[in-house]
């Protein structure tokens, strides 16, 4: 149950915080009891998308309000980056908003930026994938896209996943200038994006609910981005505007309640990210870092 990563602004390796611990434990553990209840209720949990809408539901009710203050206690949660400090819920806490000074972006044409808060890991070579989450599991990326024309124009590309907390700020941003295509959603399960559960079973991020974008850009190329929905994330919402040009940094969305993933996808040659985010992920450690700080750049 031990998640370790890479603190970007620090070089320190940290420990995880695991917001519902004892619920994972459950659910992807490996001890007998464990086993016998994920094997009889994790099906339900995943695949009934009611069970995450009255999760959500509740955690948009005016009583959740009450669990702001100890949950900013508990995961340290740096209340000077909010745009306000007023919530009506729970839920209006987890998709706030920050301050435009707190999240600088990283300049220069020809720089990708992240597009989240949270915990990165980059693969340089799609078809090198064996080291994921557990050695020798390999990343279906026709079963993820769902599209086998661009799964083979992929297939040697480059990628980015980025695992957001619940303690995380939770909008998505365009992490480069181009023009985004409408949004294409693949209906799924909803099972928890932990690395707990990775490590169990990896083919999750291949069949949870999730959207899929096409960017069109002069630097990078045509690069797709894709929210993964997970356990209490049944709801994946789009702010921008389909096929109107969007300026590096710009939000293009937000996750509701839950831990969830962004994953973006760069055609072969088209990225060299930065080296630690290679040096990291060579060794199986996530490295956690802000919305608007360097991914990488384009080849010379």
């Amino acid at each position: 149950m031990r998640i370790l990563y890479v603190d970007r602004s620090s070089g320190k390796i940290e420990e995880e915080k695991i917001f519902g611990r004892w619920a994972i434990a459950l659910l992807y553990g490996e001890s007998l009891p464990a086993r016998l209840f994920s094997f009889l209720f994790l099906p339900i949990i995943a695949r009934c998308p009611w069970c995450s809408k009255w999760y959500g539901y509740l955690q948009q009710r005016p009583a959740s309000c009450k669990k702001v203050a100890p949950f900013i206690k508990k995961f340290q949660v740096d209340t000077t980056e909010f745009a306000t400090t007023s919530f009506s819920s729970f839920n209006d806490f987890f998709i706030r908003k920050l301050k435009k000074e707190s999240r600088p972006i990283a300049t220069g044409e020809k720089r990708a930026v992240l597009p989240a808060d949270g915990r990165y890991l980059v693969f340089p070579d799609l078809s090198r994938t064996e080291q994921f989450y557990v050695k020798g599991q390999r990343f279906n990326l026709l079963s993820f896209l769902g599209d086998p024309l661009l799964a083979e124009r992929f297939a040697n590309g480059s990628m980015v996943i980025a695992r957001l907390c619940p303690s995380d700020y939770h909008r998505f941003h365009f992490p480069c200038d181009g023009i985004p295509s409408i949004a294409r959603s693949i209906s799924g399960p909803l099972f928890s994006v932990n690395p707990v559960a990775l490590r169990k079973r990896l083919s999750i991020l291949t069949e949870n609910r999730r959207m899929v974008t096409e960017i069109k850009t002069a630097a990078f190329g045509t690069l797709l981005y894709v929210e993964v929905g997970a356990t209490c994330v049944g709801t994946i919402h789009q702010t921008y505007l389909p096929e109107q040009k969007i300026g590096k940094g710009d939000e293009k969305g937000y996750f509701s309640f839950g831990g969830s993933s962004v994953i973006l996808l760069f055609e072969k040659g088209r990225v060299l990210f930065d080296a630690d985010l290679l040096e990291n992920s060579a060794r199986c450690l996530e490295t956690k870092a802000f919305f608007g700080t360097s991914l990488g750049v384009v080849p010379d």
